[in-house]
């Protein structure tokens, strides 16, 4: 991924010597108090990914001397702070955690990170795509007998879908089993059906691997790729719904998805350092490659050596998350998705409106997803409207600005209107901008300015703290998580 952070000063390549060896608390604060030379160190913030730089801005990138350090000044440089900030002593990935550890930018991105993405990425990214094909797929088996093979009615769906469109508890599924971590739980969503909770144990396991600044974009593509997930469903559904009766068996039944699954317990691994198993001896990483890949990402943000990567939720940490109030404006705004219920109906209702059985006019599987492409066009637009006006809060209320003149029209229509009135008046609401692909740093404006609010309160408290103050208050503090005074919200 390209960057604009500027080259730092030309270094000698490190060496595996200074970084290949397991070191405890003592010795590394030891090494820090002893003047570990830190001005080969990185400071400036790396700028987060923007389409418009990517396309249209290329020649300003500034691209990093590939020989140059890149790793980036954190607390662990500081010693009487390190300690406080010090991973948990079960944290999976402590014996390869060296704060005196040094990398190039070639290392990191050219290699490291690109070896990321086709072995960690590519394989969630099929289970996410798997994730919004049966997703999908409920439309497709609308149009066949899935109904009357289950049992249901009308109704019964339409009340199924609703609730699965307003629901927010299917969430804690994702971690609910505490002896389970998201490489095992992913699978098994895939096994169950239970996918409720996938995208949150999605994004949590891919943490373990990226940076703040590299996993945006990524998960911005798996949105974008929703559309796109939906056209190919419609292709794999106008087969599969013509071998109605093969082996016994209705159209409407795959085992695509439990077939991805089972690929799933494979192709995850637990962690970084964790890829060495009976079926893969020799793991995916070099012993220097975990090095930089675990001090990478605790340089990035240290609490995420706070936890084990097979710490489950409990109803403990549930109360007490809900009641953080700092977290209230998340829940009010992903807690309400009414823009879901209104279009929801349509989207799964389409099957029964166009297709060939069921309208006067000849509509195929293939017109019927004219609507997704469209949906893509607009999705990506919308996005590179929103950073070049440098606005989100406007621009996230376009799926219900898009919306609202075609609920009009619809509404307006006579009980039997002209069949290709209808198809295009549906097509235009169903393609909609998806706009929720922004990233942490675009959340809607109402919500970004309490989260700049408590950032400065607390700032203000903890930038008058000396740093001996500072350390007395995290060796005594019983404050945890975002309750913390050095915590800051990503906004």
């Amino acid at each position: 991924m390209t960057t604009s952070v500027s080259a730092a000063p030309e270094q000698p390549t490190p060496t595996t010597d200074n970084i290949s060896r397991p070191v405890s608390l003592l010795s590394s604060v030891d090494k820090i108090r002893s003047s570990l030379p830190s001005d080969d160190l990185v400071d400036e913030e790396e700028e987060q990914f923007s389409w418009t730089t990517a396309i249209f801005r290329r020649k300003q990138i500034v691209h990093p001397d590939p020989d140059a350090i890149a790793t980036k000044r954190a607390v662990f440089d500081d010693p009487d702070l390190a300690p406080h900030y010090w991973p948990k002593k079960d944290y999976e990935n402590l014996h390869r955690f060296d704060p005196a550890a040094r990398w190039t930018y070639g290392e990191e991105r050219k290699a490291l990170v690109r070896k990321l993405d086709w072995k960690i990425m590519l394989m969630a990214a099929g289970g996410f795509s798997a994730l919004n094909l049966d997703r999908n797929n409920i439309s497709q088996a609308n149009s066949d007998s899935f109904l009357q093979d289950l049992g249901l009615t009308t109704d019964d769906f339409n009340l199924g879908n609703t609730v699965f469109r307003t629901t927010v508890t299917a969430c804690l599924e994702a971690n609910w089993p505490g002896s389970l971590d998201p490489n095992a739980d992913l699978p098994l969503d895939h096994f169950s059906a239970l996918q409720g909770g996938y995208i949150p144990d999605l994004i949590l396991y891919l943490s373990y691997f990226y940076t703040k600044t590299e996993l945006p974009v990524r998960l911005a593509l798996f949105w974008m790729s929703m559309n796109f997930c939906a056209i190919i469903a419609s292709f794999i559904a106008y087969g599969t719904l013509h071998m109605d009766g093969v082996a016994g068996a209705a159209g409407w039944r795959g085992l695509l998805t439990l077939l991805i699954g089972f690929l799933s317990f494979f192709r995850m691994p637990p962690s970084p350092t964790q890829t060495k198993t009976w079926f893969r001896p020799n793991g995916w990483f070099t012993e220097r490659e975990e090095i930089i890949m675990v001090n990478r990402i605790l340089r990035d943000d240290p609490t995420k050596g706070d936890m084990h990567n097979r710490e489950g939720l409990t109803l403990r940490r549930l109360w007490t998350a809900m009641c953080d109030y700092d977290l209230w404006p998340i829940y009010i705004m992903y807690a309400f998705p009414l823009i879901f219920v209104r279009i929801g109906p349509h989207e799964t209702q389409r099957p029964h409106v166009w297709y060939p059985e069921h309208s006067p006019i000849n509509v195929s599987h293939f017109t019927t997803q004219g609507h997704r492409a469209l949906g893509m066009v607009t999705m990506f637009l919308i996005t590179i409207v929103s950073e070049f006006v440098n606005e989100r809060s406007i621009v996230s209320m376009m799926e219900d600005l898009w919306t609202l003149p075609f609920l009009v029209a619809l509404y307006a229509l006579p009980s039997s209107p002209n069949p290709w009135i209808f198809f295009v008046v549906v097509t235009g609401l169903l393609s909609y901008p998806f706009v929720q692909i922004y990233v942490a740093s675009d959340a809607p404006r109402c919500t970004k300015a309490y989260y700049i609010w408590r950032n400065r309160q607390r700032a203000r408290i903890w930038d008058a703290m000396t740093t001996q103050e500072r350390a007395h208050y995290l060796s005594t503090t019983k404050d945890v998580g975002n309750r913390r005074l050095d915590f800051r919200f990503a906004h």
